[in-house]
């Protein structure tokens, strides 16, 4: 290795300082209660080795490998015997470690039709309660769950939200169910909802779904709901907020996931409490940073992460120059998404606080669901251009780039009607496609970026207009992007986490650090819940060509 390309290498005790401190700080933890510790930490320079070997084509396959003792003895084993003329690498892990099956042969057996195949999937992606892997890095849960697909063998926070949609139409309300319950019991145990139950994601979250997870579940069993998960959506939100009344806290600065603006009003970023590559992904940052020559690696590092944890990763959005990973800056960034739904937690707090009897909690959380709201509707609202965006926090500016994110202040009603009416505008100009509605206006290859359309966004903007009355641009996306599904499911009987939604090349996306994936878990859901919710009344649709294309079965 060259000298210079040594400096890209991150410190071996870093990521177990952080995790053992200040993850366990915002976590809520003590000192008494160690995180599991995650692979590259474990077995750092066997890790660091495999890694920059590619011995696996995937970064993440090693980073799930099961191994068969104590990692100490395999560090012991190793270190000796890569002295060893005839060493081979290969054969090493081959002994001492196991692959986690990425479900790649979880095929449902042939459908008549889109909704068959979905609710043939479901027992596919089903995972049984994960008894623990003494030394591997899957966290595990108390009951059953639903994962998305491919090599994305565990659960993540977001998805699993737009998964249950689909459970629940499937009326699969036990899974609902257990899966609320894994989150709530991830809360009790961690601190917070990890991006995922892996030990390597402890440090982020994701987008925080948890309060609609609540909402949707209480439609089947009632408010009893909000009172049972009460506990655990003070904990989600004290995280989320944890250093916001710490007194340091300058205005125009930031700690953990707060930021405090220049006249002290509070909003959140994403955030990972370690600055070293992806466990997941860890040549692929090394080699980012390498790139980002005029920038402090561990920042770049950290800018990656807190990218993963926004779901969009990664994003045109997060880069201050569109086709430059190197320039990502997300920590910098006051997402509009992410914003929205903490206005959602606050409000679900307001309630379930309600419910609960405590009326002076119930009207603090209500005033601080108020405070948020306006600072949405002025600080990530563009003014010149008429539409939701991200804001910087250090420029002191919002960002120019329309996204898909823009639609979120409207999936949770926060929008006046007015801001409403001016982003639908602008959706329809920007960002709807032949295929459904485009992540964001440019293509730059990253796969959170045009001409991609993911099925979460395609749901908050069909809620989010018809929440605001504007049924005939909810349509049109919801129905293009069924079509999309429905027309790569008649060709390859599969879906997929990603479409391309413009050009002349509709169906499976493309783009990002990975091949597409087949599944999956939220287009299941998303899909499913666009086939009802299109469905002529007292009918029951299969297909999406039988609904019809007219307006006339406007829900």
């Amino acid at each position: 290795m060259k000298k210079a390309e040594k400096k890209a290498w991150p410190r071996l005790l870093s990521p177990c300082l952080v995790l053992a401190g200040s993850v366990m700080a915002s976590s809520g933890l003590s000192a008494a209660e160690p995180l599991p510790q995650p692979p590259d930490v474990v077995l750092a320079p066997l890790f660091q080795a495999v890694q920059a070997a590619k011995i696996y084509p995937d970064q993440k396959t090693f980073a799930d490998a099961q191994p068969l003792r104590d990692p100490s003895s395999i560090l012991a084993d190793w270190q000796m015997q890569k002295q060893q003329r005839n060493f081979d690498l290969k054969r090493f892990l081959a002994t001492n470690f196991t692959l986690s099956a990425d479900g790649k042969s979880d095929t449902p057996p042939p459908a008549k039709n889109l909704r068959e195949h979905i609710d043939s999937l479901w027992p596919m992606l089903t995972r049984s309660p994960a008894s623990s892997e003494q030394w591997g890095s899957l966290l595990p849960l108390p009951k059953p769950y639903v994962v998305p697909g491919g090599r994305f063998n565990e659960i993540y926070y977001w998805d699993s939200y737009f998964t249950m949609l689909g459970l629940a139409k499937s009326d699969n309300w036990q899974l609902v169910q257990d899966m609320t319950d894994n989150f709530a019991w991830l809360i009790d145990q961690y601190g917070h909802i990890p991006n995922g139950n892996r030990s390597y994601y402890l440090s982020r979250s994701q987008p925080p779904f948890f309060s609609m997870m609540v909402d949707l579940l209480a439609q089947k069993k009632g408010d009893e709901v909000y009172r049972h998960y009460l506990p655990q959506l003070k904990k989600e939100y004290d995280w989320w907020m944890a250093g916001a009344n710490d007194g340091e806290l300058k205005p125009g600065s930031a700690v953990h996931r707060v930021v405090k603006l220049k006249d002290g009003t509070l909003l959140n970023r994403y955030w990972d409490e370690r600055d070293v590559p992806r466990t997941e992904s860890w040549m692929e940052d090394i080699l980012t940073a390498q790139r980002a020559t005029r920038r402090d690696k561990s920042e770049v590092w950290r800018d990656l992460r807190a990218g993963a944890a926004s779901g969009w990763d990664f994003s045109s959005r997060w880069f201050d120059k569109p086709n430059d990973l190197t320039t990502v800056r997300t920590t910098a960034i006051v997402p509009v998404d992410l914003n929205s739904l903490l206005w959602h937690l606050e409000t679900t707090l307001a309630k379930a606080s309600a419910l609960s009897g405590n009326q002076e909690v119930s009207q603090r959380y209500t005033q601080l669901a108020q405070a948020r709201q306006k600072a949405i509707n002025h600080f990530l609202w563009d003014k010149k251009q008429q539409w939701y965006a991200d804001y910087d926090w250090k420029k002191a500016s919002v960002r120019p780039e329309l996204t898909a994110a823009t639609v979120f202040p409207l999936y949770m009603q926060l929008a006046t009607p007015q801001q409403a009416a001016d982003t639908a505008r602008a959706v329809e100009q920007k960002l709807l496609k032949p295929g459904g509605l485009s992540t964001t206006t440019l293509i730059t290859g990253q796969q959170w970026d045009a001409p991609n359309g993911w099925a979460p966004l395609q749901w908050a903007a069909v809620s989010g207009f018809n929440h605001y009355g504007n049924q005939t641009l909810a349509r049109k996306i919801g129905l293009r992007f069924l079509n999309n599904v429905q027309n790569t499911w008649n060709t390859e009987h599969k879906l997929v986490e990603k479409y391309v939604v413009e050009g002349s090349n509709l169906g499976g996306g493309s783009g990002g650090e990975y091949p597409l994936q087949d599944g999956f878990g939220w287009t299941n859901g998303v899909t499913m819940m666009l086939l009802d919710l299109y469905c002529p009344q007292g009918k029951k649709c299969n297909n999406a060509s039988e609904i019809p294309e007219t307006d006339n079965a406007q829900p």
